[in-house]
Protein backbone atom coordinates (compact mmCIF):
# COMPACT_ATOMS: atom_id res chain seq x y z
CA UNK A 1 0.00 0.00 0.00
CA UNK A 2 2.81 2.38 0.84
CA UNK A 3 4.49 1.78 -2.54
CA UNK A 4 1.17 2.33 -4.29
CA UNK A 5 0.61 5.65 -2.56
CA UNK A 6 4.18 6.73 -3.30
CA UNK A 7 3.77 5.83 -6.97
CA UNK A 8 0.42 7.63 -7.12
CA UNK A 9 1.86 10.72 -5.46
CA UNK A 10 4.81 10.72 -7.85
CA UNK A 11 2.57 10.24 -10.89
CA UNK A 12 0.35 13.11 -9.78
CA UNK A 13 3.26 15.49 -9.15
CA UNK A 14 5.33 14.79 -12.27
CA UNK A 15 3.30 17.07 -14.56
CA UNK A 16 3.43 19.82 -11.94
CA UNK A 17 7.16 19.42 -11.50
CA UNK A 18 7.66 19.46 -15.26
CA UNK A 19 5.76 22.74 -15.50
CA UNK A 20 7.69 24.25 -12.58
CA UNK A 21 11.11 23.21 -13.88
CA UNK A 22 13.17 25.76 -15.78
CA UNK A 23 12.12 25.56 -19.39
CA UNK A 24 9.11 23.45 -18.50
CA UNK A 25 6.38 26.07 -18.66
CA UNK A 26 5.36 26.50 -22.27
CA UNK A 27 2.39 28.74 -21.58
CA UNK A 28 2.48 32.19 -23.16
CA UNK A 29 4.21 34.50 -20.74
CA UNK A 30 5.31 31.65 -18.48
CA UNK A 31 8.83 31.44 -17.07
CA UNK A 32 10.02 28.82 -19.56
CA UNK A 33 10.80 29.09 -23.25
CA UNK A 34 7.34 30.17 -24.39
CA UNK A 35 6.23 32.14 -27.44
CA UNK A 36 7.13 35.52 -25.89
CA UNK A 37 10.70 34.44 -25.28
CA UNK A 38 11.04 33.21 -28.84
CA UNK A 39 9.47 36.37 -30.21
CA UNK A 40 12.11 38.43 -28.44
CA UNK A 41 14.85 36.18 -29.89
CA UNK A 42 13.68 36.98 -33.44
CA UNK A 43 14.20 33.39 -34.59
CA UNK A 44 14.37 32.49 -38.25
CA UNK A 45 11.68 30.18 -39.65
CA UNK A 46 14.15 27.28 -39.54
CA UNK A 47 15.04 28.02 -35.91
CA UNK A 48 11.35 28.24 -35.03
CA UNK A 49 10.77 24.85 -36.68
CA UNK A 50 13.67 23.27 -34.80
CA UNK A 51 12.66 24.73 -31.43
CA UNK A 52 9.04 23.69 -32.00
CA UNK A 53 10.21 20.16 -32.78
CA UNK A 54 12.40 20.04 -29.65
CA UNK A 55 9.55 21.28 -27.45
CA UNK A 56 7.22 18.67 -28.95
CA UNK A 57 9.75 15.93 -28.25
CA UNK A 58 10.04 17.10 -24.64
CA UNK A 59 6.25 17.07 -24.17
CA UNK A 60 6.13 13.55 -25.63
CA UNK A 61 8.94 12.44 -23.30
CA UNK A 62 7.14 13.95 -20.30
CA UNK A 63 3.92 12.10 -21.20
CA UNK A 64 5.78 8.80 -21.62
CA UNK A 65 7.58 9.24 -18.32
CA UNK A 66 4.35 10.00 -16.49
CA UNK A 67 2.61 7.07 -18.18
CA UNK A 68 5.32 4.65 -17.01
CA UNK A 69 4.51 5.52 -13.41
CA UNK A 70 0.77 5.49 -13.97
CA UNK A 71 1.02 2.01 -15.49
CA UNK A 72 2.41 0.74 -12.17
CA UNK A 73 -0.69 1.76 -10.24
CA UNK A 74 -3.35 -0.76 -9.22
CA UNK A 75 -6.50 -0.67 -11.37
CA UNK A 76 -8.60 0.86 -8.57
CA UNK A 77 -6.17 3.78 -8.22
CA UNK A 78 -6.10 4.28 -12.01
CA UNK A 79 -9.89 4.48 -12.09
CA UNK A 80 -9.95 6.90 -9.14
CA UNK A 81 -7.34 9.09 -10.80
CA UNK A 82 -9.21 9.13 -14.12
CA UNK A 83 -12.46 9.97 -12.38
CA UNK A 84 -10.85 12.86 -10.53
CA UNK A 85 -9.17 14.16 -13.70
CA UNK A 86 -12.49 14.00 -15.58
CA UNK A 87 -14.27 15.94 -12.83
CA UNK A 88 -11.50 18.54 -12.86
CA UNK A 89 -11.75 18.96 -16.66
CA UNK A 90 -15.53 19.31 -16.48
CA UNK A 91 -15.23 21.93 -13.74
CA UNK A 92 -12.69 23.87 -15.79
CA UNK A 93 -14.86 23.71 -18.92
CA UNK A 94 -17.86 24.98 -16.96
CA UNK A 95 -15.81 27.86 -15.59
CA UNK A 96 -14.59 28.74 -19.09
CA UNK A 97 -18.13 28.60 -20.51
CA UNK A 98 -19.30 30.98 -17.77
CA UNK A 99 -17.07 33.78 -19.08
CA UNK A 100 -18.06 33.33 -22.74
CA UNK A 101 -20.86 34.96 -24.68
CA UNK A 102 -23.66 32.67 -25.95
CA UNK A 103 -22.10 32.68 -29.43
CA UNK A 104 -18.68 31.84 -28.01
CA UNK A 105 -20.25 29.09 -25.88
CA UNK A 106 -21.70 27.49 -29.01
CA UNK A 107 -18.28 27.51 -30.70
CA UNK A 108 -16.63 26.25 -27.51
CA UNK A 109 -19.13 23.39 -27.23
CA UNK A 110 -18.47 22.44 -30.87
CA UNK A 111 -14.73 22.42 -30.24
CA UNK A 112 -15.14 20.28 -27.11
CA UNK A 113 -17.30 17.82 -29.08
CA UNK A 114 -14.67 17.63 -31.84
CA UNK A 115 -11.96 17.09 -29.24
CA UNK A 116 -13.93 14.22 -27.67
CA UNK A 117 -14.44 12.70 -31.11
CA UNK A 118 -10.71 12.90 -31.89
CA UNK A 119 -9.94 11.33 -28.51
CA UNK A 120 -12.33 8.46 -29.17
CA UNK A 121 -10.79 7.96 -32.63
CA UNK A 122 -7.32 7.94 -31.12
CA UNK A 123 -8.32 5.43 -28.45
CA UNK A 124 -9.86 3.17 -31.10
CA UNK A 125 -6.67 3.43 -33.16
CA UNK A 126 -4.46 2.64 -30.15
CA UNK A 127 -6.63 -0.40 -29.33
CA UNK A 128 -6.42 -1.56 -32.95
CA UNK A 129 -2.64 -1.03 -32.96
CA UNK A 130 -2.21 -2.98 -29.70
CA UNK A 131 -4.35 -5.83 -31.05
CA UNK A 132 -2.31 -6.05 -34.25
CA UNK A 133 0.92 -5.90 -32.28
CA UNK A 134 -0.21 -8.94 -30.26
CA UNK A 135 -1.16 -10.84 -33.43
CA UNK A 136 2.11 -9.94 -35.17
Amino acid sequence: MRKTMTALLLAMTLPTLAMAAPGGDHRPGGPGPGPRMFHELDLSKEQQRQVHKLMGEQRKNDRELTQRYLDKLPEADKKALESERKASREKQQSAIRAVLTPEQQKTFDEQVAKMKERKADREAFEAWKAEHKKAG
